[in-house]
């Protein structure tokens, strides 16, 4: 069984077939997925979705290019849903130097207030980095997120990175790059990272693994995912299956 660890079915994008798309991830051996809200409306979708379907998880937090957008009063309603029994994880969060909505200062001030709340309500976190990696890591040291641990969501950094991640107690996720022929990167970190400190994910509607790459994503894709890695490491799709699923579980407490 595959366990997607950060899926957007709370977009837009699926407004017209969500059920279908669903359907297709089970179908595909999708047993359990959680979706990512990042701010008010996503957030509010996620938690629908979580309480509708007992196989969907939900993860709450402050995406880095609308930090601008956050108030105090965000940040209290992110640690009251904390205490939601379907609640997994505080995310994402972290840093993106791509897009200029929101400065560098306030991205690491919200991306600090999210840590030391994660650590609070004793959840993990899921970071999203973009050209940011030096920032993440000081951060991510300074805070001592190494407390709750946690997930480098669809990492892209170099193995030296990854490992330097798993020392502070998080595990690499995975996505559609892994399967492009010219990702060097992320097929070096299947590679070279154990396979108890890896998870994957599709980042859907975003990051379609080939041959869907340019397509609307959905989780049913995440055996792609698990199939590279099964290749890359020379394992069976069933082994990356079940160690994958339960890194998850154990990370995110779900029995």
């Amino acid at each position: 069984m595959l366990f997607d660890t950060h899926a957007h079915l709370n977009d837009e994008q699926y407004n017209e077939d969500l059920q279908e798309v669903i359907l297709r991830a089970q179908e595909a051996g999708v047993s359990t997925m959680v979706v990512v809200g990042f701010d008010r409306p996503t957030i509010e979708k996620a938690m629908v979705l979580a309480d509708t379907y007992d196989f969907i998880y939900a993860c709450v937090g402050w995406h880095p290019v609308d930090a601008i957008d956050m108030t105090d009063e965000d940040l209290q309603w992110i640690e009251d849903l904390a205490s939601h029994p379907k609640v997994v994880a505080i995310g994402e969060m972290g840093l993106d130097y791509h897009w200029d909505k929101s400065p560098k200062g306030i991205q690491k001030e919200v991306f600090r207030k999210q840590i030391r709340l994660a650590k609070k309500v004793k959840l993990p976190i899921v970071i999203h980095n973009r050209e940011a990696t030096a920032d993440i890591v000081e951060i991510l040291k300074e805070e001592g997120a190494e407390e709750v641990g946690g997930i480098m969501h669809c990492f892209s950094g170099s193995p030296e990175v990854a490992k330097e991640c798993v020392k502070m107690n998080f595990y690499i996720s995975l996505g559609g790059p892994v399967t492009f022929k010219n990702a060097k990167k992320p097929k070096e970190v299947a590679a070279e990272i154990p396979l108890d400190k890896l998870l994957i994910e599709t980042d859907c509607p975003y990051l379609a693994p080939h041959p869907y790459r340019g397509k609307r994503n959905e989780p049913g894709y995440v055996k792609l995912v698990a199939e590279q890695i099964a290749e890359i490491k020379g394992l069976t799709l069933e082994e990356v299956a079940d160690a994958t699923t339960n890194n998850a579980k154990k990370l995110f407490g779900i029995n």
